[in-house]
Formats: structure tokens, C-alpha cells, sequence
């Protein structure tokens, strides 16, 4: 069952909950081929069950860990919070970020930003999220290169005459 997973951490993003169980949300979905659609949505309002047929929708709170989620999805729409975002990226997973255009300081932006400028995910706000599920080229995204901490470690023990 083809499935699409919506996330907003710890957070609360009620808007991009409600945006992704719209019904022209749920219609571009299900013309994409999704059959399932499952929500954490944190700290926000838990939505009311729906009416739609078009998709199968689950909704919880908070789990210890969302690998499993993540694992099972075959497309993530994620709020831009660093943690979500690079999780979801090093399981290969196709991610949508959705900026939350509420928030005072918007760094969230330029990670969004930087992501999809490195071809990795593609970045909307709640108002175009519809339009970026109609129009989505998901195979135009790139792998997210893997980590390599040991650069890191070598230049550290540079820096600190260790080496």
C-alpha cells in the first residue's frame, strides 16, 4: 500500500496537518497512487476522523521513534525542523518540506532552501503545498550524500596538534 507520511516533530504545525488532510490534498494524493496517509502531529490538535474515502488516514501524537514510519512511507512531507528533515533524508526517502510561515525567526528557510538548492527535497509553504503534490517530480531528487564524520574527527585532530 502506497503510503505518505506527515511529520512535525515535537512541534506543533496544525495548519500543515489540516493542509495535508485537505480534500484537494487527499485528491492529489490518491491520483499519485497513495492509498494510506498517516499524521504525527505532535503538540498540535488532534484533527477530527474524517469522511474521505480516498485515503486510509492514521493520526497519533508522539511514538519513541519514527524509523518505522519512515521506513514504511513512500513519500515524507515533513515541517523544516533540521532533525526531521536529515532523518528522513538518510533513510533515502523523498521529502517534501513545508516551511512554517508563522514563525518568528524563519531559519527553518534556509535549510529548506539549502536542501533543495543541493536537489535533495522540494520546499513549499502550506498555501502550495496542493500545487507541489500535483506537480511533483520526485525522481528528479538526488540521494542525500552520506555523512563522513572521520573528515571531521581528522580536522579536529588538526586543529588540536593531536595528529
Amino acid at each position: 500500500m502506497k503510503s505518505v507520511f506527515v511529520t512535525v516533530g515535537t512541534t506543533s504545525f496544525d495548519e500543515l496537518i489540516a493542509t495535508a488532510r485537505s480534500p484537494p490534498a487527499l485528491q492529489a494524493l490518491q491520483s499519485r497512487g497513495y492509498q494510506r496517509l498517516v499524521l504525527q502531529v505532535g503538540r498540535g490538535s488532534l484533527p477530527q476522523p474524517g469522511s474521505s474515502s480516498a485515503l486510509a488516514v492514521e493520526v497519533f501524537r508522539f511514538k519513541d521513534s519514527l524509523a518505522e514510519e519512515l521506513q514504511s512511507a513512500d513519500l515524507v512531507i515533513s515541517h523544516a525542523g533540521a532533525g526531521s528533515c536529515l532523518e528522513t533524508l538518510e533513510k533515502g526517502k523523498p521529502l517534501i518540506v513545508v516551511i512554517n510561515d508563522k514563525l518568528m525567526d524563519n531559519h527553518q528557510l534556509e535549510l529548506a532552501k539549502q536542501l533543495h538548492r543541493d536537489g535533495c527535497v522540494l520546499y513549499c509553504n502550506c498555501s502550495t503545498l496542493v500545487e507541489t503534490l500535483q506537480s511533483m517530480d520526485l525522481s528528479a531528487l538526488k540521494p542525500f550524500p552520506p555523512g563522513q564524520p572521520e573528515k571531521f574527527a581528522s580536522f579536529l585532530d588538526k586543529v588540536l596538534g593531536l595528529q
